[in-house]
């Protein structure tokens, strides 16, 4: 893993596995940090995931799916997650 400074931006080299398990941590802090909602850098990370997954044949509108490609072992059901689904209000 690497990192380099180009201009005013930073870019490096990560394993996929680094990446998904970067991704899983922050996801499942949005609730507690609801600026990351916005975070350019979580755009791009779910993004390239998400293209990577469809690249190997996963349907990443399905949440099992994507979950298990993620590395999720404990990823709550669809169902479940609707039913306990809450509205995230940034002026709170």
């Amino acid at each position: 893993m690497s990192f380099e400074t180009k201009g005013g931006t930073v870019t490096g080299t990560h394993t996929l596995d680094e990446l998904k398990l970067v991704y899983r941590v922050l996801h499942a802090h949005l609730t507690e940090h609801i600026e990351l909602l916005d975070a350019q850098f979580l755009i791009d990370l779910q993004s390239y995931l998400q293209d990577r997954a469809r690249a190997e044949g996963v349907d990443t509108s399905h949440h099992g799916a994507w979950d298990a490609w993620l590395g999720n072992t404990d990823a709550i059901d669809c169902e479940l997650r609707v039913k306990k689904r809450k509205t995230i209000d940034p002026a709170d």
